[in-house]
């Protein structure tokens, strides 16, 4: 079989596609001739002819024309999940295997993608933990902070996987944390077996959302500055407070969407004078004239949606999580995060590629 790095994580979204993104790039670059698989997808639209919807984007960026039914074998549908529960699934791992060996033909190295947690298909035998031992892969784990590293996880993956685990790459990192990460967490890490060969900085780029994209997510309908709703989104504030705190908040955060009942006319028009990038009205509340006529003028864009300010805070932090890397800046960028903060000599070598 060929040599194969399974890029894996520590949880769902922790960054693996954009890590297959710009690996594969840069060793692209590099003249390596690459090949490509995510092993479990999920359908989109649970239309099991189209294959996974991130695995086709991915191999997309990186140019590769291969078979979809070859790139994800497995499709995770409702009833492949049924038969899985009632043990009627059988051992799919020898298709898995059968696909590799033809995608890996005439090529260097591939590429393997897990799904979700390195952990995550236990329950049809299609973990990442098995997927890397059956097909002989080295494994590169990534971790995206969310308060914390998450070193048990890292450790029980190292655990599993032994030598095959080359290393381990710390995700979305911010400039406060970096002296905890080279004082403490790699030093750490590496005594417990655990190279770190890469720390990507956070970068609001990477976790923006466009206006429209959040009207979509949101299941809400922009009402004001349609032709604006393609301006870039990094956080958001919840407007409840009295607007001369709100004010001090919002002066802060810039680049923040604007979370507000839609009876809260003197909030929202602070935030549109402000230039905010997205208004968002709770409660299926439509806004005034004045409103409506000053977002217009200065181009913000907003966005009504049914929900209670609290279910909608809850749901944008989801999106700001979870929003998939298709915009072509945010392609380009995380190639040279990647390209500049990992260590591709490691790599290689660990390969021998």
């Amino acid at each position: 079989m060929s040599k194969g790095l399974y890029i894996g994580g520590t949880r769902a979204y922790a960054g693996k596609n954009m890590l297959c993104i710009g690996i594969g790039l840069r060793l692209q670059q590099d003249g390596v001739n690459l090949g490509y698989m995510k092993p479990v997808g999920l359908p989109a639209d649970q239309d099991e002819t189209q294959g996974d919807e991130d695995a086709l984007f991915v191999q997309d960026v990186l140019n590769l024309q291969q078979p979809a039914r070859l790139v994800s074998p497995v499709l995770v549908t409702q009833d492949f999940r049924m038969r899985a529960f009632a043990g009627q699934s059988g051992d799919l791992m020898p298709e898995i295997a059968s696909a590799y060996e033809q995608l890996g033909q005439n090529r260097d190295m591939m590429l393997v993608c897990g799904s979700g947690h390195t952990l995550s298909g236990r329950y049809c035998g299609l973990d990442g933990i098995r997927t890397v031992r059956e097909l002989g892969l080295k494994a590169l784990i990534v971790d995206r902070l969310q308060h914390e590293i998450n070193h048990d996880e890292l450790m029980n993956i190292k655990e599993q996987l032994g030598d095959s685990m080359i290393g381990a790459v710390l995700n979305d990192i911010p400039p406060s944390f970096m002296a905890e990460i080279d004082s403490v967490i790699r030093p750490f890490l590496e005594r417990n077996g655990i190279p770190v060969l890469g720390v990507i900085p956070r970068d609001l780029l990477m976790s923006s959302i466009r206006a429209h994209e959040l009207a979509e997510g949101l299941g809400g309908r922009l009402v004001a500055a349609q032709g604006r709703a393609d301006g870039l989104v990094e956080n958001f504030l919840i407007g409840t407070m009295q607007v001369e705190n709100f004010m001090t908040y919002f002066r802060r955060n810039p680049n923040a969407a604007v979370i507000v009942g839609g009876d809260r006319a003197d909030v929202q028009l602070v935030a549109i004078e402000g230039n905010c990038p997205c208004l968002v009205l709770t409660g299926n509340l439509y806004p005034n004239d004045i409103i409506l006529s000053r977002a217009d003028t200065l181009n913000v864009p907003i966005v009504m949606v049914r929900q209670d300010t609290y279910t909608v805070a809850k749901k944008m932090e989801g999106l700001l999580t979870r929003h998939k890397m298709r915009d072509v800046m945010k392609i380009r960028q995380g190639a040279q995060l990647i390209s500049s903060n990992l260590d591709f000599m490691a790599i290689r070598k660990a390969l021998d590629v």
